[in-house]
């Protein structure tokens, strides 16, 4: 798969206070890039610095394999975008709201604007004006715009903010199909870290400016450890019962009289034999693996998920 986005120690400071530092990432042609990080980790102003919305203080980018700078006009037509709240002119409709897109990026094609609404959910919507529109509505509103001029890579800040969950499971429905049918790249963040797990091929996390890890959803799934997890009327007792009769020390204890057994060596069948006999109340017992959510939070705490 050939490589259609790469940053080296790409930096921005504002005001003498670094704020994205060193980060080298790399995305490739046709994959969905999910970009994870808390609030202010930095994920926003990498974006913008991609769109060329903000210029970075150091380091450099390739876009299609050339490199990016502030006069790159005719690479960031090959891109669409949604940064941040997205901005329309709120007196006209959601379909002059594009048309004047499509005219500013030089795009014209007549079925462009019905296609991109339809797209997102809003076919029946064109004519209304965006003053109407609610917070999702806007929402698909400009992913539509990002859409509309047909782009090789779609970068998405955070495109699900104010969805439904029916509206969440439809544009994830549909970045897949961008992906998969019409061969775009999408670089996409979001704190929503489960829906992430079900769209992206790469995950890039970035803590305090800093990329931390870049990792295939593949490696993440391969790396999984599976654990046990029961639910008991004493968590105290399951725990003397795990180390003194079964000899088990790789566990955890969790909220709700909850635990979890890392240990490789025992079966569902066997733990929940032993706390019975025990006369420990059983409420729950399930075998799951590590999810991309204790994954995220491991590296983020600088630890491991099951310490």
């Amino acid at each position: 798969m050939s490589i259609l986005l790469r940053t080296h120690e790409l930096s921005k400071s504002f005001n003498g206070k670094e704020v994205v530092s060193n980060v080298s990432m790399t995305i490739r042609k046709g994959e969905i890039y999910g970009f994870l990080g808390p609030n202010g980790a930095g994920k926003t102003t990498i974006m913008r610095m991609l769109t060329g919305l903000v210029q970075p203080s150091g380091g450099t980018i390739q876009l299609f394999g050339e490199p990016m700078g502030a006069e790159a006009s005719e690479l960031k037509k090959r891109m669409g975008s949604m940064i941040e709240y997205p901005m329309f002119y709120e007196h006209l409709s959601a379909s002059q709201n594009l048309e004047l897109h499509c005219a500013y990026m030089g795009y014209y094609e007549p079925r462009a604007v019905s296609e991109a609404l339809r797209m997102v959910g809003l076919e029946d919507a064109g004519s209304k004006p965006v003053k109407a529109f609610s917070l999702g509505m806007k929402q698909r509103l400009g992913i539509a715009r990002a859409v509309c001029t047909k782009p090789e890579l779609l970068i998405l800040d955070e495109p699900v903010n104010g969805m439904d969950p029916v509206g969440i499971r439809e544009l994830r429905e549909l970045f897949l199909r961008l992906s998969k049918d019409y061969g775009i790249t999408l670089l996409i963040s979001s704190h929503i870290l489960h829906e992430i797990e079900k769209l992206a091929d790469t995950i890039g996390m970035i803590h305090k400016g800093k990329l931390i890890e870049e990792v295939s959803m593949e490696q993440v799934r391969n790396e999984q450890t599976a654990y046990i997890e029961a639910v008991t009327t004493d968590v105290k007792q399951a725990s003397y019962v795990l180390v003194d009769k079964l000899g088990i020390r790789n566990y955890k204890v969790m909220e709700n009289e909850t635990i979890r057994v890392y240990d490789p060596g025992v079966t569902a069948s066997e733990l929940a034999k032993a706390l019975v006999m025990n006369e420990i109340g059983l409420e729950g017992l399930m075998r799951k693996n590590i999810s991309l959510e204790e994954h995220f939070l491991k590296w983020m705490q600088g630890g491991e998920p099951n310490e």
